[in-house]
């Protein structure tokens, strides 16, 4: 099970070649028309956006939802569980915000967090998360087994980019609020970090629910990619033809103003 996924092999930090503004625009139009197919037939998903601090998911996500119907998805950005939510299952909280038929969710971090910073700062037992791999799968399997459509991203930044980012994100008056002491806790502890992801990624990396690893050095770059997988991925999963009209809407049209089908 898994890949063997080394993240030094998405270090490039490659510029976007191209026109940024209309790749942007093109795959943006192209996120709009799967989003109204996806509403169309009824689909759910959930979309993973994981990663290292400052490696770019929130300007992602923001980019990739732009275009989207505001009602038919849902944005839950993963913090610190609550004591209610430490007194469940870890996977408690995420069975609260599976998404209903038309919808989308989009997980900003996820239920990765035990086996990646609690696993890292202590914050469960060794045998809670090690434990966590099997329920991680069993509670995608059976996702995907219901019917939703599951996407995972990872995005990784080096330490220096990191570093670059966080200086701008303190340079910036209106950037501040993005830093905290956290991501200073984190970065101390970046060898353990990546030992968690290896094993992350061998552990949780399924035929089922496989994961995609965005170099997200270059932001540019890596926000095109990330869109461009996630447009791929849920065309892939809608049927090709849309429907007919609903025939009692026809006939409500045609009674209305006579309205004869093209």
């Amino acid at each position: 099970m898994g890949k063997n996924v080394k993240l030094s092999d998405y270090e490039g930090g490659e510029e976007f070649d191209g026109d940024y503004s209309d790749a942007l625009k093109e795959v943006q139009e192209r996120l709009a028309r799967v989003h109204f197919e996806h509403i169309i037939h009824g689909k759910r998903t959930m979309l993973v956006f994981e990663g290292w601090d400052a490696a770019g998911k929130g300007g992602c996500i923001r980019r990739m939802t732009a275009e989207w119907d505001p009602r038919y998805f849902e944005v839950c950005p993963i913090s610190a569980p609550t004591q209610v939510e430490k007194d469940h299952h870890f996977l408690w909280r995420f069975w609260l915000k599976l998404p209903a038929k038309r919808n989308i969710t989009v997980f900003d971090r996820s239920w990765y967090g035990r086996v990646l910073v609690e696993r890292v700062e202590g914050f469960c037992s060794k045998a809670e998360w090690k434990r966590a791999y099997d329920e991680i799968n069993e509670f995608e399997a059976q996702r995907i087994d219901s019917g939703i459509n599951l996407i995972k991203l990872f995005f990784h930044v080096t330490q220096d980019r990191q570093d670059d980012r966080f200086a701008r994100r303190l340079n910036v008056p209106h950037k501040r609020w993005k830093i905290t002491a956290e991501d200073f806790r984190n970065r101390s502890k970046r060898a353990d970090y990546l030992d968690a992801i290896e094993d992350m990624f061998k552990q949780t990396d399924t035929r089922w629910a496989p994961w995609k690893v965005i170099d997200g050095n270059d932001k540019k770059a890596a926000r095109i990619a990330a869109l461009t997988y996630v447009a791929e991925t849920l065309e892939a999963a809608l049927p090709d033809d849309l429907p007919d009209a609903d025939p009692e809407l026809v006939k409500l049209a045609k009674e209305a103003f006579g309205y004869k089908p093209e």
